[in-house]
């Protein structure tokens, strides 16, 4: 059996799997913006680089091999403590500016950012409306029933 909060986000998630059907730019916009914004993370972008730079090595060795990252620079000997991340060779900030400019011309040029804000909006507002005017379940009115009865008896056993 599932929770309103369950509930709640199934509909937000139907409503705004509607609305990227209507706008199917809408999908892989969202995904190149995941994508820029998961790039900070710097496991995920050390895996990512990882995961491809194995692919590629499949088709050419060469290639992969210029995707490795470059040296850790030594600094009197020892190995910055400042650690660049890198993506297949080139510094990460590169492929968040890519996949962000990628993203924001396709949210742009197809006019889903408004398509998909409205989904957001509806979609909140939907389930603003219901949790506001649904009934509280039996188990619900008797939780709020016992804490008062618990505050109530405080009361009297502090006199």
């Amino acid at each position: 059996m599932c929770s309103y909060r369950t509930n709640y986000f199934i509909l937000i998630l139907l409503i705004l799997g509607v609305a990227c059907i209507l706008r199917p730019l809408a999908i892989l916009a969202t995904a190149l913006s995941a994508l820029a914004i998961a790039f900070f993370n710097d496991s995920f972008a050390a895996s990512f680089s990882e995961k491809v730079t194995r692919t590629v090595r499949k088709f050419s060795p060469r290639l992969a091999a210029k995707m490795r990252p470059p040296h850790m620079p030594v600094i009197r000997g020892r190995p910055s403590a400042k650690k660049s991340v890198y993506i297949c060779g080139q510094p990460r900030l590169l492929f968040v500016l890519l996949f962000s400019a990628a993203s924001f011309l396709l949210w742009y040029s197809s006019g889903s950012l408004l398509y998909v804000s409205w989904a957001y909006v509806i979609s909140i507002f939907v389930t603003v409306l219901h949790a506001s005017f649904r009934t509280p379940n039996l188990k619900a009115r008797l939780n709020t029933f016992r804490e008062e009865f618990r505050a109530v008896w405080r009361n009297y056993s502090e006199l």
